[in-house]
């Protein structure tokens, strides 16, 4: 073999195959050399290129020609390489999601939790947590909120959303509020995360100098919401697995715009 192999991709990319690599630097050096002097010749944009933990004395040989590094996960790092000037690099993850929930028992009880690390006495908070890699967020929020609480939920639907910048490793955080239905009462915390967890009466919570106003808000605002439920797409076939949707709970059909619509958005609409 004189030249790694590649899957060439559509937008004008290659990515190398990972299975390939030879375990030897020098061997690996050769290989690489001559490998790029081929794919420049014909004009490739970009390489990719996957090294995974085992083949780490790579690393530094990648470096030298001119990689960059891109992303990595626990066992691998993928490093990328403009083979041309205007070659577009789509950036790396950019965000951690997170999503928190409202659960409301049918006494009008909020379910929060005090966390361990938290220093403010009775600041309590909803329950909630990040995101596994490739987890739905119906499915987390509720894993999260029985970690974290051993209560047991449904979901119910999407409430609202923030959006952080600079947050936990440099990356910006989105935020995702949902409501939840309980289906068991009995608290068991996780003590590793969790100093307490209780039903607290809403009117308490919202009135509460030990709540942030952040939390309070949120409550206050999705308590007569119908929020974004989960949803199909008729036509959009992809594997459920990989996809989910959530659209407004009532969104029948449009109704023809009354009069006083037609006036208010006349003018914008107005030829000169």
């Amino acid at each position: 073999m004189n030249q790694l192999e590649v899957t060439k991709d559509i937008f004008g990319g290659i990515t190398v195959h990972p299975d390939c690599l030879p375990g030897d630097p020098d061997t690996f050096a050769r290989l690489l050399e001559g490998s790029l002097t081929a794919w420049e010749r014909q004009a490739f944009k970009q390489v990719w290129l996957t090294i995974p933990i085992e083949q780490s004395a790579l690393i530094p040989v990648t470096v030298s020609v001119g990689f960059s590094f891109h992303h990595c996960s626990e066992g691998q790092i993928t490093l990328v390489k403009r083979l041309t000037e205007n070659a577009v690099i789509p950036p790396g993850a950019t965000h951690l999601i997170g999503a928190g929930a409202v659960v409301l028992s049918e006494r009008n009880e909020l379910l929060v939790v005090l966390e361990r690390y938290e220093r403010r006495p009775g600041f309590y908070k909803l329950p909630g947590g990040l995101l596994n890699h490739s987890e739905h967020i119906a499915d987390a929020v509720v894993r999260e909120v029985l970690e974290e609480t051993g209560i047991e939920t449904s979901f119910d639907s999407l409430l609202c959303l923030t959006h952080l910048h600079q947050w936990q490793f440099g990356k910006s955080n989105i935020y995702l509020v949902c409501r939840l239905v309980p289906l068991t009462s009995k608290i068991t915390v996780d003590e590793k995360e969790i100093a307490e967890a209780k039903w607290m009466p809403l009117d308490e919570y919202l009135s509460s100098e030990h709540v942030g106003a952040f939390n309070k808000q949120i409550v206050a605002a999705t308590l007569n919401s119908p929020g974004l439920s989960p949803s199909t797409i008729a036509g959009f076939e992809i594997e459920r697995s990989r996809f989910e949707a959530y659209f407004p709970r009532y969104c029948g059909r449009r109704k023809s715009p009354t009069h006083e619509e037609k006036t208010a958005i006349a003018p914008a609409t107005r030829k000169a």
